[in-house]
């Protein structure tokens, strides 16, 4: 499913208008000062109902910090697996870049649905522009850091 600040939970062929409102935009409405406010629980049930409908309990989160918070993770029935994307520093560190992570993030949203991934493991295959899982630094247990 793809988060909208407008239509709230998005299927790929849904059709819509274009429009930029980003989800973080303080924007005043009948129940509260933004726009996760206005969504309140809404995007976490619709986001249930796929998965129950899809007969799964894992959420693979590649949305951004920003979106998912419009997602209420202890109403989310199932498990929230949040991949990180990390370059390598020069120093031999990891920092996530913004700009490189969002590529990646619709990079394994490709690699997933191409490959037709049916268990969440298979993930930890993804080698798309030169990425590859880093069990070092995915210390926590949904937390899956790929590194390049």
């Amino acid at each position: 499913r793809i988060l909208s600040g407008l239509y709230g939970v998005l299927r790929p062929l849904d059709l819509m208008l274009p429009y930029r409102l980003e989800m973080g935009t303080p924007l005043p409405n009948p129940r509260g000062k933004n726009l996760y406010d206005f969504w309140g629980d809404i995007i976490t049930e619709k986001l249930n109902q796929a998965l129950a409908a899809q007969g799964d309990d894992v959420l693979i989160n590649l949305a951004s910090n920003e979106y998912f918070k419009a997602v209420r993770p202890k109403k989310l029935k199932g498990r929230i697996i949040t991949p990180q994307f990390k370059e390598r520093r020069d120093d031999g560190s990891f920092k996530m870049i913004g700009i490189y992570a969002k590529k990646a993030r619709g990079l394994m949203s490709r690699y997933i649905i191409t490959e037709q991934l049916s268990d969440p493991e298979q993930i930890k295959a993804f080698d798309y522009a030169g990425y590859t899982f880093n069990s070092d630094l995915s210390k926590k247990r949904d937390t899956w850091v790929f590194t390049r």
